[in-house]
């Protein structure tokens, strides 16, 4: 006889299925929760701060309402963990550095009130690289290293490594993050979970530290979004965060699902971006997932990007302009490990002056017109999420040059700021390998029904227990 599945195993949509019917308490569900964070965390250390008490309250307060007849949200009694560079009221956003340990959230930020206006229950905060600018592995002053839980030896990725590894280990149904050039989607990749990056203006979020406001690039690039262990999760939990918001002026009321395509619809392959190396057992992960899409009716034909190059080094240069300016702020923050990523990064992109910077925002202009042009003719493309998979955290560079970087196909995504859903096909030498679908702009359905092909294909990896 199989075994009842515990309920930390359930996926978001199972548990919210059963809370609405009564089949299963919110209670009990956060109860579970907790007792695996306690059970699990230690081997991982990706929970920096238990939000025990007020998610038994969150969870009680479902139970009577449900008691009482009142319908409850699509995430009803869902747990989910909240990266600790995002406001959650009552819980400090310290972004793992010690200056900011004491700066206590006044309420939550738009996307964490959405998935509590869902009923979903922030059951913790999780660990990231000091500001979220310290390298791509999840470390941080205040809490220590995050560990991989399929090799505690190797990188869970960065930044919302702490969320990956979470939803991994069943600590989470959902976690929430976000996504500048790979921070969603390298977690998704290394802890065998499905990420999506929304498009640029798609979630509503509030990146303001201490009440400034982002600069341009700051703007442009880092979004919001959930990490899950299906993309059935990653859909509902799009529908609940997706929609405008008055609180973010970059967001725009765009419908869930798009114009049908003529099929078959085609897919761009791009293997090795830039043609700067791809490791084996990545190339076979892609290889693996394009056949997929072909096999279900996809008309699959590998691609260039249009000027990648420029992609990156324009991507670069607003970043570290900005960063420049700024450095005399920030660099007291972090540790001298810490701040080399940065550092190294200005070093072989110096930022600009005052023309270069406003030329990058015209060269932007015209890289995001000609992708736009590109998924005229590809409404999807498949690629790598990194070009190398999990290693030791140790060995790994600080910082490579841009076109050589492992992430340089999140890197220029996020630039021109298009939606992708990461998911992993399979395991490597017991690693998890992914790919990532990329859609146009506010096409976040495509990229979903795709990787909702490749994953029943391949099936599901978590979670798991380190």
């Amino acid at each position: 006889m199989k075994a009842e599945m515990a309920v930390w195993q359930m996926s978001a949509s199972e548990i919210a299925a059963r809370v609405r019917t009564g089949a299963l308490s919110a209670t009990d569900v956060v109860t579970a929760h907790l007792e695996r964070i306690e059970a699990v965390n230690p081997a991982v250390n990706a929970v920096t701060n238990v939000l025990g008490e007020q998610a038994l309250c969150a969870a009680a307060g479902i139970d009577r309402r449900r008691a009482s007849g009142e319908p409850l949200g699509s995430l009803a009694g869902v747990p989910f963990t909240v990266k600790e560079d995002i406001d959650v009221e009552g819980s400090a956003t310290t972004f793992g550095v010690p200056r900011l340990r004491h700066l206590v959230a006044s309420a939550d930020a738009p996307p964490v009130r959405r998935l509590r206006a869902a009923d979903a229950i922030p059951i913790g905060r999780t660990n990231l690289p000091d500001l979220s600018i310290g390298g791509t592995h999840t470390t941080s002053q205040l809490y220590g290293a995050t560990k991989n839980p399929w090799d505690l030896r190797k990188s869970p990725g960065g930044s919302s490594g702490g969320d990956g590894v979470a939803v991994a280990t069943g600590m989470a149904a959902i976690g929430l993050g976000n996504d500048s050039g790979g921070s969603i989607r390298l977690p998704a990749m290394f802890c065998g979970v499905a990420g999506l990056k929304p498009s640029y203006g798609r979630f509503p979020a509030d990146h303001r530290i201490g009440g400034s406001e982002p600069t341009l690039a700051s703007q442009l690039f880092p979004v919001d979004g959930p990490l899950a262990r299906t993309i059935a999760d990653l859909r509902a939990t799009f529908e609940v965060l997706a929609g405008d918001e008055p609180r973010d002026p970059r967001t725009v009321p765009v419908a869930l699902q798009g114009p049908a395509l003529a099929t078959p619809i085609p897919v761009g392959v791009v293997s090795d971006p830039g043609a700067a190396g791809v490791h084996p057992d990545v190339a076979q992960a892609i290889r693996r997932a394009a056949d997929c899409l072909a096999d279900v009716g996809y008309a699959v034909e590998e691609i260039e990007l249009p000027r990648f190059a420029d992609a990156l080094a324009c991507y670069h240069m607003l970043i570290n302009t900005e960063f420049g300016l700024a450095w005399h702020r920030i660099r007291p923050l972090l540790t001298a490990d810490s701040a080399r990523h940065l550092e190294e990064s200005m070093r072989r992109q110096p930022p600009g002056d005052l023309a270069t910077y406003i030329a990058a925002t015209a060269t932007r202009h015209g890289i995001v017109r000609e992708w736009k042009q590109l998924h005229e003719r590809f409404p999807l493309v498949l690629g790598p999420v990194n070009t190398e998979p999990a290693g030791d955290p140790a060995s790994q560079p600080v910082f490579k040059e841009a076109i050589e970087s492992p992430l340089r196909l999140c890197t220029a995504t996020s630039f021109v700021g298009v939606p992708a859903a990461a998911l992993p096909v399979g395991l490597a030498h017991d690693l998890p390998v992914g790919v990532q679908v990329i859609g146009a702009h506010h096409r976040e359905d495509l990229c979903l029904a795709a990787a909702a092909e490749i994953e029943a294909r391949f099936g599901t990896l978590t979670p798991i227990t380190p």
